[in-house]
């Protein structure tokens, strides 16, 4: 018998967060549908009605965090002006301060990219996150072009500058949280962004 509709959205989502904190703290060499069931508290036929492998709910948890920094970043945009120099210094703030405060979603981006270097499927999934992301960040550098606050420049080429810096500090931030507090790798960050894009091209 499957699901009643109004619990199975809560119970998908409380088994992909249970995924979550077992791939931080196991990898996903370490990780089987009966550790998820067992972090989740549901039997194994109840998981597998949710998700047919690993691999299906490794993309869900890909799917979960993607989602959950978008409106982090959404939030921290909304809360300032709406100018694209703020717009960019808040995407930024938000994803490093999620390398530090949920350390577990960015250890789910490393196990997808280390998975996904052999699977073509999954190399699939992560391009087409990474070009909806390029193309979001490029709407707010193209902002800044039309108001004269950024250079002339490619919105997509300086998008994909941008979250390589980005991924990288964030990176950074998960792997040893003391190399840098998040304000001096937030100000660093944002300097750098704002350089770029103001800057003449030689």
């Amino acid at each position: 018998m499957s699901p009643r509709r109004g619990v199975a959205p809560l119970r998908r989502a409380a088994i992909v967060r249970a995924t979550i904190r077992c791939l931080a703290r196991d990898g996903y060499s370490g990780l089987t549908m009966r550790k998820v069931a067992r972090e989740a508290k549901v039997s194994q036929g109840i998981l597998h009605y949710y998700f047919a492998d690993k691999r299906t709910i490794l993309v869900a948890a890909l799917e979960t965090v993607a989602a959950d920094l978008d409106r982090r970043v959404a939030a921290a945009q909304d809360r300032g002006p709406m100018d694209a120099r703020a717009r960019l210094l808040a995407l930024v703030e938000a994803c490093l301060r999620l390398a530090v405060e949920e350390r577990a979603f960015w250890i789910v981006f490393v196990e997808f990219w280390g998975e996904m270097m052999h699977d073509r499927r999954l190399r699939t999934i992560n391009a087409a996150l990474y070009d909806r992301t390029r193309r979001l960040i490029g709407a707010v550098v193209a902002q800044g072009v039309r108001a004269g606050t950024f250079r002339r420049t490619d919105p997509l080429r300086a998008a994909a500058v941008i979250l390589g810096l980005v991924d990288g500090v964030s990176l950074q931030l998960t792997f040893d949280p003391t190399a840098f507090r998040v304000a001096e790798a937030t100000r660093f960050c944002g300097d750098a962004v704002l350089r770029y894009l103001t800057r003449e091209a030689r």
